[in-house]
């Protein structure tokens, strides 16, 4: 054939807009998400055999290995850790020696030691190997939450002086946390409890305690101290408690010359790990490759019946999760596979996780924020998926919409596919705050924007009645190919996604996490 003819025959396939010709090879790509597929995914992890999937547990490693093969199967690269598709974390139980614990104060040549068996308890946070000594910081008075993110507290222990005799204004209750935030050493409650009440408290501290990823990496030991036995202490820093605990405004002060000890001893009586699933599908930009779009969902379950919620009905003890969250870790297969199709690759890369813990507080997340295996500042996304093959036929609640343009840009992806008859909508209760409540929080709470799509619970939810035969699949194959179009937008535009300032400021900046 002459090759003039050839140059006249391509003429009308060259004349095609880009757009057209990407849109069938989306489109195509999209149709590799069906009903089909989704159903025989969830029949495989919600099965009896997985025992509920609980973290941890031999469920819950093959519900892992299941998603790393199907990654595998698609052509993604390992993103774990060290060369595969998992990132393991730890999970401990541990005993607190109370008779060897303390905390001690130092102020010139006089000193202080409070046991944990009387007049010293603890309450919540890790317990640092070796003896930790620290300056300290006083905050009482009436003050809240967002008065602690104005301290400098980096390296310094906070003693806060509460009063147990009035109501404590809820607003109160962050500050331990806000004080963790900014990087306290120790937060050290100073309370004016009764003798006999606060020994009761002593009592029932609790000895024994899991530590996990939720237990972060910055955060201090919280303790609540009896007042009766710092007095002499606290008056040669010159601190008179009446005094603080009646001001009408937040009292803050250093205390110079003042020193707190803490030896907290404790001993590991049993470990394990759990995982995490990583795929890693890299941009086609040679730039915007280096950006990262991330879908993540739950693998994990709450086990059998009697713990918790969930109990036995009949001869029925194992508690599926076939909506929670096999839904959403299927959802996170499918659109591995729509992804790897030939012409479905994006220009930023697009990173499949699916974690585990979260049923437990949110461990695995918690983990993979804080030991992320690309560039924390690189991602410019996470879509969250949990729970989203029950419930309305034609819409999806899409918590977080209105913290950042990711709102705007689903509404309109939602319209360019009428086909799908999915509808994006808001928050439907905002006072049961699912905003905090799933995984897509951890990757929000340290700046990267976020979408979490959800179809609420219903009389299943943590039941051992949430079983894969009740599963809508072909309402979530349309849910999932509205996110793979999502993704695809997000993930090939110039832009990152950006927040809104005012949800940036309540949700990042006022509670930075490291």
């Amino acid at each position: 054939m002459h090759s003039s003819c050839v140059a006249w025959l391509l003429l009308p396939v060259l004349a095609l807009p880009l757009g057209a010709q990407t849109s069938t090879a989306l489109r195509s790509a999209a149709a590799t998400i069906t009903p089909a597929d989704i159903q025989r995914h969830i029949n495989v992890i919600a099965d009896d055999s997985m025992k509920g999937r609980n973290t941890p547990s031999p469920g819950l490693d093959q519900t892992a290995q299941y998603v790393a093969d199907q990654f595998r199967r698609f052509g993604l690269k390992p993103a774990g850790e060290n060369g595969t598709f998992f990132q393991r974390y730890l999970i401990a139980r541990r005993r607190l020696d109370l008779h060897a614990s303390q905390v001690g104060f130092h102020f010139g040549d006089r000193q202080i030691h409070l046991r944990l068996t009387d007049d010293a308890r603890f309450i919540t946070g890790p317990v640092p190997a070796g003896e930790l000594h620290s300056s300290a910081v006083l905050l009482g008075g009436t003050f809240s939450a967002p008065d602690v993110t104005r301290l400098d507290l980096a390296g310094k222990a906070l003693l806060i002086v509460v009063d147990y005799t009035r109501p404590l204004s809820a607003t109160i209750f962050g500050a331990p946390q806000a004080a963790m935030d900014r990087g306290a050493t120790a937060v050290l409650l100073v309370s004016n409890r009764d003798t006999a009440q606060f020994r009761q408290r002593v009592a029932s501290q609790p000895r024994e305690r899991v530590t996990n990823p939720s237990d972060p990496d910055f955060a201090a030991p919280a303790l609540e101290l009896r007042d009766g036995a710092l007095v002499d202490m606290l008056h040669w820093a010159a601190v008179d408690l009446a005094v603080i605990r009646a001001s009408p405004t937040p009292v803050v002060r250093e205390l110079p010359g003042l020193t707190v000890g803490l030896g907290l001893k404790e001993v590991i009586l049993e470990s394990a790990t759990s995982p995490n699933t990583i795929g890693l599908l890299e941009g086609s930009d040679p730039v915007l490759k280096r950006e990262y779009l991330v879908f993540s969902a739950h693998m994990d379950h709450v086990g059998t019946a009697g713990s918790g919620q969930c109990q036995a009905r009949g001869g029925d003890s194992i508690c599926n999760g076939a909506d929670d969250d096999g839904s959403g870790t299927v959802s996170v297969v499918e659109l591995a596979q729509a992804f790897s199709q030939s012409g479905a690759r994006p220009k930023r890369s697009v990173l499949f996780l699916t974690v585990s813990g979260e049923e437990q507080d949110l461990w695995g997340s918690a983990y993979f924020t804080r030991h992320p295996t690309v560039p924390l500042s690189q991602i410019v996304a996470d879509l969250n998926i949990d729970m989203v093959g029950r419930n309305w036929k034609d819409t999806i609640v899409a918590i977080g919409k209105e913290h950042s343009d990711l709102g705007t840009t689903l509404e309109r992806v939602a319209r360019d596919h009428p086909e799908l008859h999915m509808v994006p909508i808001d928050d439907r209760w905002p006072e049961q705050n699912f905003y905090r409540r799933s995984d897509h929080f951890n990757f929000a709470r340290r700046g990267v924007p976020i979408l979490f799509f959800f179809n609420g619970v219903h009389d299943d939810y943590h039941q051992v009645s949430d079983s894969p035969d009740k599963i809508d699949a072909e309402k979530q194959s349309r849910i999932v190919k509205l996110l793979f179009y999502l993704g695809q937008e997000i993930a090939n535009v110039p832009q990152r996604p950006q927040w809104n300032p005012a949800s940036y400021q309540n949700i990042v900046e006022l509670r930075p996490a490291n």
